[in-house]
């Protein structure tokens, strides 16, 4: 199989020749430059042999030219943060227009796809990160974004509507660039955020609208549930083929997704930093564990998902510093399981 029967195969359910997978992460010392941030996402698909392409722009693209003031660091591991909320009034919400898809930071996130087209020949899927409303509404304002859904919800809706007619224009650009589908983030579909009935009202209509316009047009949307308590059985019907989540560290389980959903599931490799057990922050197991706890943790999701409707991945974005040795480890475990099966 090639890497688009793999992963087309996988997302029907179907017998494949191995489990495809992928890993992400971020550049930030290459984010600021389509083309260098492109060539090098290529040559490590390739360096690494994976079966399709994230691609990474930088985490607040979707709101940079909303007037959010930033820092670019432009260093390894160093991601941009902002200096500057976009929104500091209840009325600033009224000003925002939707912008084009060519021009500006949206523009540059643009190019990225395109330079991933010429770069990959046709060979490679490749999807673009694709912002849910709320989630750049939340970006843009920080956590006041809470405050005005209860105090001035009709204010934030319009909003909303701005951010869903934007995405679903850089969308279409996207799809003629040559992408495959789109990696759709909700990073505010959690109880942890938002009550189930809220993301009902703030979430889900802006969302449904904005997959709805690429679902005949794309083979290949993956629904990200970020965070811990992700509302993934009130989201699992979205009109998209596959679903992550940090399903290492959350519920469900791959195990108990396979029971909830059809849909082909992305995810198996756990990515988020620990504590110890005086609760400071320590690297995630993908960083620090010995080749053969990667193997055996790719075996394990695999087999969880009964070998079928499983695309092997992170649970969200990995370490930039993972050692590239994980990162081979995780690609030959693939290998390895697929060899394991087709042994009497």
């Amino acid at each position: 199989m090639n890497k688009f029967e793999r992963i087309q195969a996988a997302l029907r359910g179907e017998t494949v020749d191995r489990t495809p997978g992928s890993v992400w992460y971020h550049l930030s010392e290459l984010d600021q430059d389509p083309r260098a941030l492109a060539e090098r996402m290529v040559a490590d698909n390739e360096k690494y042999d994976l079966d399709f392409i994230k691609l990474m722009p930088f985490g607040l693209y979707s709101v940079h030219d909303y007037g959010a003031r930033l820092t670019f660091y432009c260093r390894k591991g160093e991601a941009p943060v902002i200096d500057d909320f976009g929104i500091h009034q209840p009325e600033d919400w009224g000003s925002l227009r939707v912008l084009n898809a060519e021009f500006g930071t949206l523009g540059k996130t643009l190019e990225i796809a395109r330079y991933v087209a010429k770069l990959t020949r046709g060979k490679t899927p490749f999807v673009q990160t694709l912002f849910s409303p709320f989630t750049s509404a939340r970006k843009l304002a920080g956590e006041r974004v809470f405050t005005d859904m209860k105090e001035h919800p009709d204010l934030l809706k319009k909003a909303l509507e701005v951010f869903t007619a934007a995405a679903i224009d850089f969308a279409r650009a996207n799809i003629e660039a040559g992408v495959s589908g789109f990696f759709f983030a909700t990073q505010c579909a959690t109880t942890d955020l938002m009550t189930v009935e809220e993301y009902a009202e703030f979430g889900r209509p802006y969302d449904l609208e904005i997959l709805r316009s690429v679902a005949d047009k794309t083979f290949f949307n993956i629904l990200h549930l970020h965070g811990q308590n992700c509302m993934f059985e009130e989201l699992q019907d979205y009109p998209v083929q596959c679903l992550n989540w940090h399903d290492r560290s959350t519920l469900p389980s791959l195990r108990e997704a396979k029971g909830k959903t059809n849909k082909c599931l992305l995810g198996g490799i756990s990515e988020r930093p620990r504590k110890d057990t005086a609760g400071r922050s320590i690297p995630s197991f993908f960083n620090t564990a010995s080749a053969a706890e990667i193997e055996a943790q790719v075996h394990d999701a695999i087999g969880q998902a009964g070998g079928r409707g499983i695309i092997i991945g992170p649970g969200c974005v990995a370490d930039p510093f993972v050692p590239e040795e994980n990162i081979f480890a995780f690609r030959r475990a693939l290998d390895t399981y697929a060899e394991k099966r087709k042994t009497p």
